[in-house]
């Protein structure tokens, strides 16, 4: 998943981010739009973080999402092989 998949995802992935920032209002949710430069900045204005280290996180949570998204897959396609066995 890169970041224009993120951004038309963003509703989805609102709640995992949530999840992984706390310190990330609902507002702060909404302005970020998934839009990256925007949660990087949050991410340093409410954790005090550089700009290198809010990049860093910004990018491991769509490495994240990516590792989801083939694990869900995988899992949806082997309980398809499993039903076409029945």
């Amino acid at each position: 998943m890169n970041w224009d998949q993120v951004q038309g995802k963003w509703k989805q992935v609102q709640g995992k981010a949530k999840e992984k920032w706390g310190r990330l209002t609902d507002d702060d949710l909404d302005v970020i739009d998934g839009k990256r430069q925007q949660l990087v900045g949050r991410i340093q204005e409410r954790y005090g973080l550089v700009k290198e280290a809010a990049e860093d996180q910004a990018d491991e949570f769509v490495r994240t999402l990516q590792e989801d998204n083939t694990k869900e897959e995988k899992q949806q396609e082997a309980k398809a092989r499993r039903a076409g066995r029945s």
